[in-house]
């Protein structure tokens, strides 16, 4: 039997506690921060930034809306396609082959491959990053792709405060994110799991088997 428990923690032992997990282990981490965009996963990712390079840890930072796919297939059913959203949106192929698995293989990644407000490639060069490097990536619906990374959270919230927190006009996503809920589990796949239906109160929720 499982139990589950939800623990309220500040923002900077929010912080403090996904820090110490990266620096657990030696060697270069790739760390993946997933979370509904008014869940502000780039917010905790930037903040992880700091106290890693204080460490003695390279950081370098990427997010996965700069690795989507083109508009011709984004929207391919339309622009309000919740489908869609989940399924076409992210160049998942790319993110792995450009960024996650050069970065551990070698330290090298592209910082970004496609700028979605003009529809064309970045044509950024590729970087590198030494030894003991930690990568950290935002963005939403990351998880359950078979994205190969050392360590992910997730910023989880009730359907209601989804619904109460996106614009009027991006609510035809909300079923995406039901849908990624239901197919996905994140709660149950994810490292480090984070409930922000307040955003100003963070909880760290953790699953023990009672013997």
């Amino acid at each position: 039997m499982t139990r589950t428990t939800v623990t309220p923690v500040t923002r900077q032992a929010l912080v403090a506690h996904v820090v110490a997990r990266v620096l657990a282990v030696p060697g270069r981490r790739r760390v993946v921060v997933d979370g509904a965009a008014v869940l502000r996963p780039a917010d905790l990712a930037d903040a992880l930034v700091d106290p890693l390079r204080a460490a003695g840890r390279a950081v370098a930072r990427v997010h996965a809306d700069d690795f989507l796919r083109p508009a011709s297939l984004r929207w391919e059913h339309g622009r309000h396609d919740a489908d869609a959203y989940l399924d076409d949106r992210l160049d998942v192929a790319a993110l792995a082959r450009e960024v996650l698995d050069p970065f551990a293989a070698e330290g090298r990644y592209l910082p970004t491959l496609w700028d979605a407000a003009t529809d064309r490639a970045t044509r950024a060069g590729y970087m590198t990053a030494p030894q003991g490097a930690v990568l950290v990536v935002d963005g939403e619906l990351l998880l359950g792709r078979w994205l190969d990374v050392d360590l992910t959270v997730h910023l989880a919230a009730r359907p209601a405060t989804l619904a109460r927190l996106v614009p009027e006009a991006d609510r035809w996503q909300l079923p995406a994110f039901a849908r990624y809920a239901d197919e996905t589990a994140p709660e149950t796949v994810a490292d480090v799991v984070v409930r922000v239906d307040d955003p100003r109160r963070p909880a760290l929720v953790s699953v023990t088997d009672d013997l």
